[in-house]
């Protein structure tokens, strides 16, 4: 299938490249660059998927049945999103533009009422991007690394899942953020295992138990934004130096 796609800069037609089974690069010759989704197979970004199904297995309960039919379209909705954040990992986007369009997925995906980044600022942990937040709060809200629950995850480098969140001795309330309305909350750290780069919080009105695979996902989420990161970083540093990134 031949994939046609105009550049976002000058509007002329681009040229594709398969990069692997699930993405095809696409080069304009004014430089820009930018990547598709075309997959050749049953291909995913997704760990603990295995196949995609839509039939679901003939079992003698009808609720079980319903069951598996919802946990396949759960998965295959999960492989889109991870396909494209990906993509928006690999982008031209700047690191702002990713982050936010990372945070609003990753809460459509979870129904989740609230999805925010937070990156390192020396020692404080720094308001990046957010869905369900006021925007006019990125970069203003800075929280330092061991308080609440946030500078916490950062600090010990674990995650941390709560059903009532504000109730927890680790809380910590900005009531800018009128966070207290928002009861359960997973706060997954963003680390290389050797440095913490920011923290992944997703908060939801509800009372719930975050399930292994939710938490898995968002496990999934804060490695594509560490390495959105150090890519962007990485050129930002070449550029600074005079060199190209490598």
């Amino acid at each position: 299938m031949q994939l046609m796609a105009r550049c976002r800069k000058c509007g002329r037609a681009m040229k594709g490249e398969r990069i692997d089974h699930y993405r095809v690069k696409m080069t304009c010759s004014c430089g820009f660059s930018d990547f598709r989704t075309i997959t050749e197979k049953v291909k995913t970004v997704n760990p603990f998927y295995h196949k995609a199904s839509f039939t679901p297995f003939l079992e003698s309960e009808k609720g079980k049945m319903v069951l598996t039919m919802q946990r396949a379209n759960r998965e295959h909705l999960e492989i889109v999103s991870l396909e494209e954040i990906s993509m928006l990992v690999s982008s031209d986007y700047e690191l702002p533009q990713v982050l936010q369009q990372m945070a609003e997925k990753v809460a459509g995906q979870l129904n989740m009422s609230v999805c925010s980044i937070y990156l390192t600022e020396g020692e404080e942990l720094v308001l990046a991007a957010t869905y369900g937040f006021d925007p006019s709060f990125v970069g203003k809200i800075r929280i330092r690394i061991g308080e609440g629950i946030t500078g916490t995850v950062a600090r010990e480098k674990q995650h941390i899942s709560l059903s009532r969140a504000s109730q927890d001795p680790r809380y910590k309330s900005f009531p800018e953020l009128q966070e207290e309305k928002y009861n359960s909350m997973l706060s997954f750290p963003i680390t290389d295992k050797k440095d913490v780069y920011g923290v992944i919080n997703i908060n939801s009105t509800s009372m719930k138990t975050f399930s292994d695979d939710e938490i898995y996902f968002v496990s999934i989420i804060a490695n594509l934004i560490l390495t959105a990161v150090k890519l962007r970083r990485k050129a930002a540093s070449a550029r600074n130096s005079g060199g190209q990134p490598a």
